[in-house]
């Protein structure tokens, strides 16, 4: 596990960037896109300050080495601990295109990152934060993959979005026992793809009928008539949730566990929704930059907050790219 310590008396900021995915020509001097990213983020750091910045997924496109290196080198200039989960864009061309980023990145003096165990997924590992030495909170970094079969009801198979799989649920298992002994009781898994359970809270949370895509983020609290029970969601389901399409069975794990109250997941690029779902808070990532496809409403970071009792909540930072898009 790797441990980062927190200021006693001050909250341990978490800043989540999601699904940069800038492609090789994205990132040359000048081009648009390049400079959206990077003005976000450059706000985003202003406004939060985190302690941590971390990247839920598709930092780009499989093979395309130029850009997984500048976006590196531009975490790499704020002088800030940053670490990632893969996506399946980055998965997408198999592992050893994944090591090969990774090779690269573990060079960084500011990159916070273990490899895990090879046969689970890339990337599977556990941040500690720590307080006068006692853990607080663990940050459970889970590589979701990118596709796997799935066979319908009607016998058909085909290929669908990748899931957590049992070897890698019985690795969270171990790793929430570890903390558990460390005497640390709260956790929060950080993947790329959201779990099945993203679409049963979706299910119960919205209002029967409502127009998803009417309300504007920022209203979005007060304005879609939440479900009874659910009024506390916030936050926009513009499309489908891409999750694997049957139940891999994270979320009862998480429930067994007894530790993990927070879910944090990109992929989906327009939905931004926290709900909480049978004491979990499942939540989207607001997404940073223009990379594959955007709106430009929902562009910015998610914030996570750690107090000496363990994750306090997320909330969404939105940042206007209006000044950038002509």
């Amino acid at each position: 596990m790797i441990s980062l310590a927190k200021t006693p008396g001050r909250d341990f900021i978490v800043l989540n960037l999601s699904d940069p995915q800038l492609g090789n020509g994205e990132w040359e001097s000048g081009h648009r896109n390049r400079r959206i990213l990077t003005e976000t983020v450059d706000i985003l750091l202003e406004r939060v300050r985190p302690d941590l910045i971390t990247v839920s997924g598709d930092l780009s496109w499989a093979g395309d080495d130029d850009a997984y290196d500048a976006f590196a080198a531009f975490l790499e200039s704020k002088n800030i601990p940053w670490t990632v989960v893969w996506g399946n864009h980055d998965n997408q061309n198999g592992p050893e295109t994944v090591e090969r980023v990774v090779t690269r990145y573990l060079t960084l003096p500011h990159f916070l990152y273990e490899r895990g165990p090879a046969e689970i997924g890339n990337g599977n590992f556990v941040i500690r934060i720590e307080e006068d030495g006692k853990p607080v909170e663990g940050l459970i970094m889970m590589d979701s993959h990118d596709r796997a079969p799935y066979t319908a009801p009607d016998g058909n198979t085909t290929e669908a979005w990748a899931k957590l799989t049992p070897p890698q649920l019985a690795w969270y298992r171990e790793q929430i026992a570890a903390l558990e002994e460390a005497g640390c009781h709260d956790s929060t898994i950080i993947t790329h793809i959201p779990i099945y359970a993203y679409r049963e809270a979706s299910a119960a949370a919205f209002r029967a009928g409502c127009d998803k895509k009417a309300v504007e983020p920022q209203h979005s609290q007060a304005s879609y008539g939440w479900n009874h029970g659910y009024e506390s969601s916030f936050g926009v389901e513009w499309e489908g949730i891409s999750s694997y399409p049957a139940d891999e069975g994270a979320l009862d794990a998480i429930l067994e566990s007894g530790s993990t109250k927070h879910v944090l997941v990109g992929h989906d690029h327009v939905n931004n929704t926290v709900i909480a779902w049978r004491g979990v808070i499942l939540a989207f990532s607001l997404k940073a930059g223009p990379g594959c496809y955007w709106d430009p409403r929902l562009n910015g970071g998610t914030v996570l907050t750690v107090t000496s009792d363990g994750m306090a909540g997320f909330r969404h930072e939105y940042v206007d790219p209006t000044p950038w898009l002509a």
